[in-house]
């Protein structure tokens, strides 16, 4: 008979199968006990966008993260008992994930609030360190991992997919009014947001994305060195999400960042057959124990 705990992690994990499908199949190679964890990492992300991309005035969206805010202190306490903290509980509990890293994503969805342009990539850095690297470093804390250089892969690998989702998204951003590439570098290769709302593809634009796409690239590059560090049977998870939002960065450029007339993404037979080659390649170094 399925407990308590146990409920609240299937809830986490539907609310992961609706809504992340990338994220969720890339969780499947996870030995149990991580999967669950990632799930309700991934519902407490979730719920913090949800409060900040619905349709609520902004004082009531602050109530909300005011409210998530004392709901985390209070899971941390054993006081709140809603299926999504408490399974967050269990699972920060469980792998020693620290509540402050929790509360800085949650800083970085308010930051979302009000920041709708970045100065330059400095401020863009902050930003992504607390919506996507601090994911990552709450992420290895489940993987397992004994090198602390890990950590500094997992915030490289972090920034590459929030890079790459800034990349693909300029159109929808743009439409939400707000820009994530950094102004300074617009102005420098000549690419106005007048022409940013008309959808201009244009020499400065492609240079401006293919310098943004560079950036990303370099991310993941360093952060490959990240696999080795984490145990081996959660490594098939990362260089899933690592290979598939990649492969996304070099469509975006193969289409010569024509990201205005569609949104470029991979396939779902695309990614069942990256999770297949990268679960099936990571079963010998199981059994061998490494």
């Amino acid at each position: 008979m399925a407990t308590e705990l146990d409920l609240a992690y299937a809830h986490c994990q539907r609310i992961a199968k609706q809504n992340a499908r990338s994220f969720y199949y890339a969780s499947l190679p996870l030995p149990q006990d991580k999967r669950r964890a990632i799930y309700a990492v991934y519902a407490y992300c979730r719920l913090c966008d949800d409060i900040a991309d619905g349709d609520l005035p902004i004082d009531e969206k602050y109530l909300g993260f005011a409210e998530v805010r004392r709901n985390l202190q209070l899971s941390s306490t054993a006081g709140e008992d809603a299926p999504m903290y408490l399974a967050l509980r269990h699972a920060a509990e469980t792998f020693g994930i620290p509540y402050s890293y929790l509360d800085e994503i949650l800083q970085g969805v308010e930051m979302d609030m009000v920041k709708t342009r970045f100065a330059d990539f400095d401020e863009l850095r902050e930003y992504c360190y607390k919506v996507a690297s601090v994911v990552g470093l709450v992420c290895i804390r489940i993987f397992g991992y004994t090198d602390s250089n890990a950590e500094e892969y997992a915030v490289d690998m972090g920034l590459a997919l929030q890079l790459t989702n800034i990349l693909r998204d300029v159109k929808e951003d743009k439409e939400r009014c707000r820009v994530y590439i950094p102004q300074d570098e617009m102005r420098r290769f000549g690419y106005t947001e007048a022409e940013l709302e008309r959808g201009a593809i244009t020499d400065g634009f492609r240079a401006l994305m293919a310098h943004q796409a560079q950036r990303a690239q370099e991310c993941y590059d360093r952060s490959r060195a990240l696999f080795p560090l984490i145990a081996a049977d959660a490594r098939a998870c990362p260089q899933l999400m690592h290979a598939t939002y990649n492969g996304i960065l070099r469509r975006i450029e193969r289409a010569d960042y024509d990201v205005f007339s569609q949104r470029i993404g991979l396939s779902g037979g695309a990614k069942l057959m990256l999770l297949a080659r990268l679960w099936l390649s990571s079963l010998p170094r199981l059994s061998k124990g490494g």
